[in-house]
């Protein structure tokens, strides 16, 4: 077993594409519904709602989606976050398995929620 409990990557390595899970789902989730009427609603529905970049987004087929450099910028204020092992945890369980987890104590917020907010707030800016 390896003594290593942190793992930190480079800046480096910060990623430049977002995975789009929905692309490798055998079954697709059903698009969203109209309040009123409950019927399925398309892309142009959501327009008056929310920015075009965002809408693409929802609604590609693609497995990556590209991460604009500036959204990258503000990610390099607080990321990569570090990665730890639990080993004690491992004991604990008695388990084979290898326990990570992410630490996003470090962001601004001290969570996770800045890593969707920034995309967010540079969409609605554009």
């Amino acid at each position: 077993m390896s003594d290593q409990t942190k793992f930190v990557l480079s800046e480096r390595d910060i990623p430049e594409k977002w995975y789009n899970i929905i692309a490798d789902m055998p079954n697709k989730p059903l698009p969203p519904l109209h309040p009123a009427t409950h019927e399925p609603i398309g892309p142009e529905a959501l327009a008056p709602l929310f920015p075009m970049e965002l809408i693409k987004q929802e609604v590609t087929g693609d497995t990556w989606v590209e991460i604009p450099e500036e959204v990258r910028d503000v990610y390099k204020l607080w990321r990569p976050t570090p990665l730890y092992r639990a080993h004690r945890l491992e004991k604990m369980l008695d388990t084979p398995a290898k326990i990570y987890y992410k630490y996003e104590g470090v962001s601004p917020a001290g969570s996770h929620k800045p890593n969707t907010a920034v995309p967010q707030a540079y969409y609605n800016m554009k």
